[in-house]
């Protein structure tokens, strides 16, 4: 039973990281349409977003289960609750990819990004897929010095996110009614997207450590202690 019980917990592992690399995918084809004014992958992140709400439905199904048949306790048990709350969050970043993509959809065959502010929402995208990216690779490998790279990133976002309300709250903002509300939305949904990672990054850190204030010390001392190296050569 304890096999089963372990191959069951590396089954949720898996599922998690399956489903953070399907929200990858929808982010960086919705930030491309949004840029590009693509339909047609536009209309492909809003229909595979189904499948991420599925397989998200199917890991808490099973996340469940494994409640129920072997009632888990102590590190054992927070990593079941750690996988219902994670992909909660996973399930709301492939909405933001989804909101974004249906908005390039919605301005379809004009461009959604307002005039002036490309640039911005250029870097605003890629810092959200390397956001990602790097969450994909947290949840598969446990590296918590990852968690940092994803909290930079989110700060950058967070700066472009001001960026952008700056724009369109200035006096020289000449963009239409429309145009204002399409970027205020669009950049909220990126803004959202980061701070989904970043919940998620801090529950990783919390599974390892116990602890939801941790420093780069302390990370980077629990990151060495779950790959079988010395603090001193993290």
């Amino acid at each position: 039973m304890r096999e089963v019980f372990h191959q069951s917990l590396e089954e949720i592992q898996s599922r998690l990281v399956e489903i953070t690399d399907l929200v990858t995918v929808a982010i960086d084809k919705a930030t491309r349409a949004f840029a590009n004014s693509d339909v047609a992958i536009a209309e492909e992140v809003i229909a595979d977003d189904v499948q991420i709400d599925e397989l998200a439905v199917s890991l808490d199904e099973l996340a469940i289960e494994v409640l129920a048949r072997q009632q888990p306790v102590a590190r054992d048990l927070r990593i079941v609750v750690f996988a219902l709350r994670v992909s909660a969050s996973l399930e709301r970043m492939g909405d933001m990819a989804e909101h974004i993509a249906q908005l390039a959809r919605l301005r379809f065959p004009e461009r959604a990004i307002p005039k002036g502010l490309k640039g911005t929402f250029t870097k605003m995208g890629e810092r959200d897929v390397e956001v990602s990216r790097t969450l994909s690779e947290l949840l598969r490998t446990q590296d918590l010095r990852l968690a940092d790279v994803i909290r930079n990133a989110d700060d950058e976002v967070d700066e472009l996110h001001a960026r952008v309300f700056e724009k369109v709250l200035s006096d020289n903002w000449k963009g239409e009614p429309t145009a204002t509300v399409d970027a205020t939305l669009a950049s909220r949904y990126h803004e959202r997207f980061a701070d989904h990672a970043v919940a998620v990054a801090k529950k990783v850190v919390y599974l390892a450590t116990g602890d939801w204030d941790v420093d780069e010390e302390a990370i980077a001392a629990a990151a060495a202690q779950l790959h079988g190296r010395d603090v001193d050569e993290v």
